[in-house]
């Protein structure tokens, strides 16, 4: 068995930590639905990466490097689907409308969106081939083993943080629900970014 380096557990939380689509997501999520819809979030976006794990285990995100069609198509999936959040989020008016919604469908919904963010970036594959077996032991007689283990790791991590993102999150919401115009103001701010997310996820050069 190999030891996990605690440089890989460090870095692998600075990465995680890093604010990007998911954790925008899972905060906008926690702020205006709460605790149990960020949760859902967060598992949604962890489920969104492990295809692009399973990728970098199987060496398969060298296809996206290699191929600038699949790497396009795939960019932009994922950039429409980002511009497209933030016009759903822009045209709300006050809290989502989730909440007329069953718990069980809301919820489902919720973490597909969180599943659908990060399986259509194909930058992750990419950052995952790279970055993984950096931390692979040189003379491991089974790299594939090691780097599956990683992912694990790296997975969990991602789960626990995003989870803690959206506790917080929804600790800071009791502060503006009683304030229709901060909502708003919130809820723009967070459409605005996840279509500047998305312009830029598109002008992404591979």
């Amino acid at each position: 068995m190999f030891n996990i380096s605690t440089e890989f557990l460090i870095t692998s939380l600075v990465v995680i930590l890093i604010p990007g689509t998911g954790v925008i997501y899972t905060l906008s999520t926690a702020l205006f639905l709460g605790w149990r819809a960020s949760i859902a979030a967060a598992f949604g976006c962890t489920a969104g990466i492990i295809p692009h794990l399973a990728a970098s285990t199987l060496g398969l995100s060298a296809i996206l490097h290699t191929s600038a069609l699949a790497f396009q198509g795939v960019k932009f999936a994922g950039a429409a689907y980002l511009i497209y959040l933030a016009w759903s989020m822009w045209r709300e008016t006050g809290a989502f409308q989730f909440k007329s919604y069953s718990r069980e469908t809301g919820l489902w919904q919720i973490a597909v969106r969180g599943f659908l963010i990060n399986i259509l970036n194909p930058k992750l594959s990419i950052f995952f081939l790279a970055f993984l077996p950096l931390f692979v032991s040189p003379n491991t007689s089974s790299p594939m083993f090691e780097i599956f283990v990683l992912s694990l790791i790296f997975m969990a991590m991602t789960l626990a943080v995003f989870i803690l993102y959206g506790l917080c999150a929804t600790g800071v919401s009791r502060y503006v629900v009683n304030s229709p115009r901060a909502i708003v103001w919130m809820q723009r701010s967070f459409a605005a970014t996840f279509a500047a997310l998305g312009v830029k996820l598109a002008m992404t050069e591979q």
